[in-house]
């Protein structure tokens, strides 16, 4: 904090808070490999740009002499490694958020595991992220763990990525030992679509070029990281063109209010805009637009805009429920069964092709199946290469097919309508992420699925009345 911003804050609270509010929040996060020291460059991060108060400086020197992995010196990764199994092993394990400012910019950082077991946890801290710091161990260079993490956020559609070569103290600062993991990354990035990473050397052990400029490294020109952060041009990726409602909650207190709520994905709305919702395609117009609000009389507004939470009142009676979505009439995405997709598979469970899923896309959950598997990639070369089954961490495109037809965007286009959550129908855990790419072009209709349901429903009774030791059973178990 600067000095300027430290005495507005003890003369002016509001004019503070207010100046506060109008930066820019940059959100990103730290993965790579393991051990190539992402939760010490965040502390680094907060401990040299004055981040960290004075009892949890004196915390952290305490934690250090039990749990440090630094020697005499303290070890910062504990400003974010806080589980007690993740300070045992000296490893992250879940995704630890931190926030800090500047006088340019407000920051929120997630920490992501390196650890191959724990992909999934680094692509929940990337699915809102604008930026991303890969660090490499300068004594490793690029290894499958951060191909694989590059790959996911190029997946996710992050459009900065900023590789950070760690450990340099330990290369002796060697400008030629950069310079190689740099051709390496570069010649990587090239095959994936990573379009211009920005490459910066650091040692987040002795500080070295995080915040302040290294004298042990005259031989780069770049800004520190932490500059480099303040100034990286934000591009708003909100899409205001396409207006997108998934419902939430149907807000209905007395019998005279009937109110719409949820979170606009997409788009703008105004009172009077004619909406069409679906599936139902039922047609109305917006009677009022709510938002939460301290007083009654702001409460009502004439439009609202993506990422807000609203309600919606109709002057029509229409049925609507949770999971529907809201457009406008004028501009109807499309509405199908069949979608070609994405997938991070990330449960210990394989995924098998046939098996019955619930998918939740939005506020949307309608069982479906994975009815084939075009290829999953290989992380180390990029090929496509076929596959029956997906295993833990694997990323493959696969043909998704629902009991119902959903509206859709592409992933690229709006996240919040082309992105979903694969569940397991029985425990509900989650077991992959999905993007959405578009409509299938694979011929299995709605009706062959019917059909096959039909089958299979009249050969269970068969099978129960002609084995009845397999009472319990369905041809499907059999044929495991």
């Amino acid at each position: 904090m600067s000095v300027e911003q430290s005495n507005l804050l003890e003369t002016d609270i509001e004019g503070y808070l207010k100046q506060h509010e109008n930066k820019e929040l940059l959100r990103f996060i730290t993965c790579g490999s393991v051990d190539d020291g992402k939760s010490t460059l965040i502390g680094r991060l907060l401990h040299d740009s004055k981040m960290i108060f004075e009892d949890q400086l004196a915390a952290i020197n305490k934690d250090s002499k039990k749990h440090g992995t630094t020697g005499e010196t303290v070890d910062l990764a504990l400003l974010v490694d806080g589980l007690q199994s993740e300070r045992e092993q000296g490893i992250t394990i879940d995704v630890a958020y931190r926030y800090f400012a500047t006088d340019k910019r407000k920051f929120i950082i997630a920490d992501t595991p390196g650890h191959e077991q724990y992909t999934r946890n680094m692509a929940t801290g990337a699915s809102t992220a604008d930026l991303a710091i890969i660090l490499i161990d300068a004594r490793y260079g690029v290894q499958t763990q951060t191909r694989r993490h590059s790959y996911i956020t190029r997946l996710l559609g992050i459009k900065h990525i900023v590789v950070a070569v760690n450990k340099m103290d330990i290369v002796d600062f060697s400008e030629e030992r950069f310079n190689q993991i740099k051709a390496e990354y570069t010649a990587f990035a090239k095959e994936l679509g990573i379009i211009n990473p920005i490459f910066t050397p650091v040692s987040a052990l002795t500080g070295d070029n995080v915040v302040n400029a290294s004298e042990h490294m005259p031989w780069f020109t770049g800004q520190p990281l932490m500059q480099l952060l303040d100034s990286i041009p934000l591009n708003d990726t909100t899409d205001l063109e396409h207006f997108r409602f998934p419902v939430q909650y149907v807000n209905r207190p007395n019998l005279d209010f009937r109110g719409f709520c949820g979170t606009i994905a997409g788009g703008t709305i105004s009172v009077g805009d004619e909406i069409t919702v679906l599936p139902s395609l039922k047609t109305s117009r917006v009677k009022q637009v709510i938002q939460p609000a301290v007083s009654v009389d702001k409460m009502a507004i004439d439009t609202a805009f993506a990422p807000m939470s609203i309600t919606l009142t109709l002057e029509d009676e229409v049925d609507i429920s949770r999971g529907d979505m809201i457009v406008k009439s004028s501009d109807i995405p499309e509405v199908t069964d069949q979608l070609e997709v994405m997938l991070v598979w990330m449960n210990e469970t394989p995924m098998h092709i046939g098996a019955d899923y619930l998918i939740k896309r939005a506020t949307n959950v309608t069982p479906g199946r994975f009815i084939q598997l075009d290829y999953k990639v290989d992380i180390n070369t990029l090929e496509h290469r076929p596959a029956e089954q997906l295993e833990l961490n694997e990323i493959a495109q696969c043909r998704l097919s629902l009991n119902q037809k959903i509206s859709f965007d592409p992933y690229e286009k709006i996240k919040g309508t082309g992105s979903f959550v694969v569940i397991d129908k029985y425990t509900n855990a989650t077991l992959a992420a999905g993007m959405i790419r578009g409509r299938s072009t694979l011929q299995t209709s709605t009706q062959t699925q019917k059909e096959y349901s039909a089958f299979e429903k009249d050969l269970n009774v068969l099978v129960r009345q002609h084995f009845p030791e397999w009472q319990c059973k369905s041809i499907s178990d059999l044929l495991k």
